[in-house]
């Protein structure tokens, strides 16, 4: 409530958007808003709107399946998409979730971001660069 002290203090709109790092008309619309109904006025008022499908256990359960990796799951690749997420969330919970909301999950509850598969060859042959980088590398950079 740092702006009702600047405002108690009689310091100008504009000193206080400054100080504060916000806009003169925000400042104006709380000082109406504290002149009208006091400090009070000026609290966030809690959240509105449809409440979460998921509550937080049901949450912590969707992550546990998570970390066990989709073939865990029942799926070929160990890798995630939207609507194998959504599967797992069905199954685990017993709650259907859009597309939306499984990626408002994942990165708005859970925290987890977007990675994709990083992409390797299929002929790609681990012991032969390991050969190549110990034997043939050391020898090209000599030559130089």
């Amino acid at each position: 409530m740092r702006a009702v002290e600047l405002f108690e203090q009689g310091r100008p709109h504009a000193q206080i958007a400054g100080m504060l790092g916000v806009s003169p008309e925000s400042v104006r619309r709380w000082k109406r808003q504290w002149e009208q109904g006091g400090a009070a006025a000026l609290r966030r008022s809690p959240a509105t709107g449809r409440p979460p499908k998921l509550d937080d256990a049901q949450v912590e359960q969707v992550r546990a399946a998570l970390e066990q990796g989709a073939q865990a799951h029942g799926f070929e690749a160990d890798l995630w998409t939207l609507e194998r997420v959504g599967l797992v969330v069905e199954r685990v919970t017993g709650v259907k979730l859009a597309r939306a909301s499984v990626w408002r999950l994942l990165t708005g509850r859970l925290g987890w971001s977007l990675q994709r598969p990083q992409r390797r060859a299929v002929e790609r042959d681990e012991s032969e660069i390991a050969r190549w980088v110990t034997h043939e590398w050391p020898r090209i950079k000599r030559g130089r």
